[in-house]
């Protein structure tokens, strides 16, 4: 399908998906929110349509899956999680048809479908709690968390911190209060009520017959409550996700799910569950992300060496999820006090570019616009333990508003081409947009159609990047180890693939450099277990620079230019062996 202002793409290939129950570990996924991608009938937000009309696209760029948030009714007082119902499509994003078309679409490409599941909560508009509030005695009148008073579960936090003062909020109509840990227009469910767990079941049944590959579980370490505890991470809560996991793995076999748990590694692991009762197939690693923007700061990559350290091991079964940004605010709840303020100083010096316990600006305008600090990012995202997602937008370095409420200042209409309502929508009256156009200076005019025009474009180079990790598998599911450096601006670390998990006779090992300084260092790594190597180049910042090698003391000397990176595949010298 030719799209009006974006040039014709060459033909894709369209493998279909292949019966991989371990896809989502080289996968790159790509978070698209819908109602800010394309528009397809001239309303002013985006929808399914507009969406598979783009697939061509995102199978150019090298996308594995596209996580989409969620579009079922909903009220759009939290940009849709606060969802009115769970089985069905918001008129304004199409029909359950083209849901269904949309799975189709991608499956043919090779892509697969992520959705969003909001667990934790519902709208105050949910027919469910509506029945709960007038009918106390009913089939509903305990799916929520209700009290007589607010003093409950006193040693919960508030998460919400620039809104709510209270987790408790009294409703009139039933004369008691409910309890959200999040919004006050957001109900938490009653997961201790049996009812309450079979009809989740069944709303996953649903989206699961249609083809979908995984959810993303949102906001899950707050399922259950209990007196005398933060209500965060309790035994109960992952009794659910194990006994969701269990349903998935039986009736809908390779089918993933993701936590979004926004806590310590060493909390957040056991969302993997155990082998004998596994739980998520991947979670978010919260932490690392943050101090990838601290590192670029500081110049040191200290920081990002001391969360990888901390990070505990994980099930087998189990991958870490990595990302730079998302349709959140770049979280900082899981930094020190004075990382907290650190960050605020160089990356949010503006009180309207905070929200909550965070930063809501874009991945560009965050780093400057520098090409540089840009591609570092980029490569230590697709280098470090985990699958990575990539957020709509960041392949163009696309701007943010920060005059916007909320985290809409990351969520405005994506950029294709110069035509009017640059080719998001044919909407005459960009009043009736879903979010107003970026008008901030050296970002409004940034949009696909020049980026595809120009081979040195960051989307060519992100284009670039996604094939040669997709080319080395070992990215994904080989083994993570950090070696030692002589200067503390480099991190370096090998990835290494088992040949029988690679189902070759030989592994892979990659040795990848990175230096956060804003200077050229010239460093030593120890590799004594590769004494004697080659090296090839993978990817690196000066592609045609000599690749060194690792010598008979095991250790490799590299020069980086600021802000360079090198990818290296690693070999026995077989010159040598000779």
């Amino acid at each position: 399908m030719t799209v009006p202002g974006v040039p014709v793409l060459p033909a894709q290939p369209r493998p279909g998906l292949r019966p991989d129950p371990d896809w989502f570990r080289t996968a790159v996924f790509y978070e698209a929110l819908l109602r800010s991608f394309a528009d397809s009938d001239a309303d002013g937000v985006g929808d399914f349509r507009g969406l598979t009309s783009r697939l061509d696209y995102l199978a150019w760029l090298g996308v594995d899956a596209i996580w989409i948030p969620p579009f079922y009714p909903s009220p759009m007082r939290d940009g849709g999680y606060d969802i009115a119902d769970y089985t069905g499509v918001d008129p304004r994003y199409g029909t359950m048809d083209d849901f269904r078309a949309l799975v189709t679409s991608a499956h043919e490409r090779g892509i697969r479908i992520v959705i969003d599941m909001v667990l934790n909560h519902t709208s105050a508009a949910h027919p469910w709690f509506e029945a709960s509030r007038h009918d106390p005695d009913g089939p509903y009148g305990d799916f929520y968390v209700w009290a007589d008073d607010d003093s409950g579960y006193a040693d919960a936090r508030i998460i919400f911190v620039d809104t709510e003062r209270s987790n408790w909020t009294y409703d009139e109509v039933r004369g008691q209060y409910f309890w959200h840990r999040f919004f006050s227009h957001q109900p938490d469910l009653n997961y201790n009520n049996p009812a309450v767990v079979a009809a989740v079941h069944e709303v996953v049944r649903f989206w699961a017959r249609t083809g979908v590959d995984g959810f993303r579980l949102d906001a899950i370490p707050y399922l259950v409550e209990e007196e005398g505890t933060n209500c965060e991470n309790l035994p109960g809560t992952h009794r659910l996700i194990a006994g969701l996991r269990e349903m998935l793995d039986r009736e809908f076999p390779g089918t993933i799910t993701i936590a979004e748990a926004n806590q310590w590694p060493a909390d957040v692991v056991a969302y993997f569950g155990s082998p004998d009762a596994p739980e998520c197939t991947m979670c978010f690693h919260f932490p690392v992300m943050p101090r990838i923007f601290s590192a670029l700061r500081e110049g040191t990559a200290t920081a990002i060496r001391d969360v990888l350290r901390e990070t505990p091991p994980i099930p087998a079964h189990g991958q870490w999820g990595t990302f730079l940004r998302n349709h959140d605010e770049l979280t900082l709840e899981m930094v020190t006090d004075a990382e907290r303020e650190r960050m605020y100083r160089w990356y949010a010096p503006q009180d309207r570019m905070r929200a909550n316990v965070g930063i809501r600006r874009r991945l560009a305008p965050l780093l400057g616009d520098s090409r540089a600090e840009l591609e570092l990012a980029h490569v230590l995202l697709l280098s470090l333990p985990g699958s990575p997602c990539l957020y709509y937008g960041d392949e163009i370095a696309m701007g943010e508003d920060i005059w916007l409420p909320d985290r809409d200042a990351v969520r405005t209409p994506m950029q294709w081409d110069r035509s009017a309502n640059m080719g998001f929508s044919a909407c005459a009256d960009p009043a009736a947009l879903t979010l107003p156009l970026i008008d901030a200076d050296d970002y409004a005019d940034r949009c696909v159609a020049d980026a595809l025009a120009d081979p040195d474009s960051l989307l060519h180079f992100l284009r670039r990047v996604l094939r040669v990790r997709r080319e080395h598998p070992v990215l994904g599911r080989g083994d993570f180890q950090l070696r030692e450096v002589s200067d503390p601006a480099v991190l370096a670390h090998t990835r290494t693939e088992d040949p029988a998990a690679a189902g070759r006779e030989a592994g892979q090992t990659l040795v990848c450099l990175a230096n956060l300084a804003d200077r050229p260092v010239e460093a030593g790594v120890e590799l004594p277990e590769l004494a004697g190597w080659a090296t090839r180049t993978v990817l690196a910042t000066r592609p045609h620079a000599a690749p060194p090698a690792v010598d008979t003391r095991g250790r490799l000397t590299v020069t980086l230019p600021a802000r360079g990176y090198w990818w290296l595949a690693a070999a026995p010298n077989r010159e040598e062996e000779r």
